[in-house]
Formats: structure tokens, C-alpha cells, sequence
């Protein structure tokens, strides 16, 4: 990973990269580029490389050719899909948050705006997928990061709290001047809660504006061509003014399973 003279708008870039393990082809020939302050959802089948991708953009994987340039001393905040710690381990959120340090006023205000202000003395083993995952992601801001990374991070969320927690998370570039990368299946939140689409399939198929990307013939082939209308939790739509009503229908997703 080098610190090329990118744009002060481009915290991180990818050049023609690609992986292959156990001679399968994960990535391939991918370009890719993450501006300051801009919310960018992943999207794709399953096996499709979006973790493959994050875990390259990370230093976690190394490609097997092409080139990544990012920010000198650019930090990354990474949200997993899964964080399981031992149940001999007795640790408790409050000294999970403690391993990151952060300024009182800070701290206190994340805690507060993900809600976990009641969880503290409870042991991480002991939350619900959906408090450990704001748990996670408290933690992640606490390191005040350039750049957020979420991999499926609504998980075991009911729908009230995991559209206050996408309410949130369309909040933070604003807020604490981070971008975000997330990978979901959500289209609602891809079509609504995101200012760019990246559609991969080992390759990057489409990449744009939602509603460019959503009548793109590469994104129909693997999500079809029915136009998506979504359910909200507000009485006027993210992108429109408050006296258009919303159409309202079930929220889709994309069913993930494990992949590379």
C-alpha cells in the first residue's frame, strides 16, 4: 500500500487490482476510488469479492497484482459482520470502549447517539446481535477514523432499530467528517441511505448514482428489473421535499451467505 499524490478528495484508490486464492479468481482487474465525506454501499451476489475487497482496501489481503494508493497515515475503523470473543474472556462493553481512547465530550455523545448507554457494565458475550453491533460501532467511531468500514453491520437488528441505526449512520460523514464503506443487502437502504453504488461481481460491473445504477442492464441481470419502492419511517422521502408522499411496499433484501 503506497501514498501515491492522490487528490485531497480521494482518501483511497485501487488500480486494476486483483486477487486469486487457491486458484480461484476473487477480484479482478478492479478499480475503485473512496472520497472524503461520501456514504459508498457495496452490493453483489454472494461470493461476489465485497469482502475480499474491504480486507484489500485494509491491508488484510494482499493483491495479487495491481496498485493501492491511499492518505499518509489515513485510519481505517472496521465493523465486522461477526464478533464472537470467548465466553472465559470477562469482558464487559465498558472495557471494550476503554481499549479506544477519545475525549470525554466525544465518547459520551457516541454512546449516547448508539444507545448503549444502559449496556456498559454488560458482558459482550451477553448482548443481542443488535446491541453488540452498536456496541462495535460506538467502539469504531471512538477511534475517530477518516475512513468507517461496515460489513453487513445491521444484522440481528429489528426494523425500528435498524432504520434509527441507518438514520445514524447517514449522520456520521457530516458529524465526525468520515467516509463510510459499508456492504449490505439492503436495498432499501442502497437505494436510499448511500450517495454511491459499486455493483460487483468479481469485477465491478456498475458504479454510480442509485437510481443510475438501479437501470443498469448488469445490476437487472443479478437483481431484475422490477423498479424498488421501500418503506419508511418518515412521512416524506430521503430525496425528495416533505410534501411527497412516499410509496410504500415491503423492504427487499438480498439473502447473504458466507463468501470469499
Amino acid at each position: 500500500m503506497s501514498s501515491s499524490t492522490l487528490s485531497p478528495a480521494i482518501l483511497a484508490e485501487l488500480n486494476q487490482v486483483s486477487v486469486r486464492i487457491d486458484d480461484r479468481d476473487i477480484l479482478k482487474h478492479v478499480d475503485f476510488t473512496l472520497h472524503q465525506g461520501e456514504i459508498v454501499t457495496l452490493i453483489g451476489p454472494n461470493g461476489a469479492g465485497k469482502s475480499t475487497l474491504i480486507k484489500v482496501l485494509l491491508g488484510i489481503i494482499q493483491p495479487n497484482s495491481g496498485k493501492i494508493h491511499t492518505q499518509p497515515k489515513l485510519k481505517f475503523s472496521y465493523v465486522p459482520q461477526k464478533f464472537n470473543p470467548s465466553h472465559s474472556l470477562p469482558l464487559r462493553v465498558c472495557d471494550l470502549l476503554a481499549l479506544e481512547k477519545c475525549d470525554a465530550t466525544t465518547k459520551q455523545e457516541i454512546i449516547r447517539d448508539t444507545g448503549i448507554a444502559k449496556l456498559q457494565q454488560s458482558k459482550v458475550q451477553q448482548l443481542s446481535g443488535g446491541e453488540r453491533q452498536r456496541v462495535l460501532l460506538a467502539r469504531a467511531l471512538l477511534r475517530r477514523p477518516d475512513v468507517l468500514v461496515l460489513d453487513e453491520p445491521m444484522q440481528g437488528l429489528d426494523i425500528q432499530s435498524e432504520a434509527e441505526l441507518y438514520d445514524y449512520v447517514r449522520s456520521l460523514p457530516a458529524k465526525y467528517g468520515c467516509a463510510v464503506l459499508m456492504v449490505s443487502h439492503d436495498l432499501q437502504w442502497v437505494m436510499q441511505g448511500t450517495h454511491r453504488v459499486v455493483c460487483l461481481n468479481k469485477h465491478i460491473c456498475c458504479s454510480g448514482l442509485p437510481e443510475n445504477v438501479q437501470q443498469h442492464p448488469e445490476y437487472q441481470a443479478i437483481f431484475g428489473n422490477n423498479r424498488v419502492f421501500y418503506q419508511h419511517h418518515h412521512d416524506h422521502c430521503a430525496h425528495g421535499d416533505a410534501a411527497t408522499p412516499c410509496q410504500h411496499d415491503a423492504r427487499p433484501h438480498i439473502h447473504p451467505e458466507p463468501e470469499a
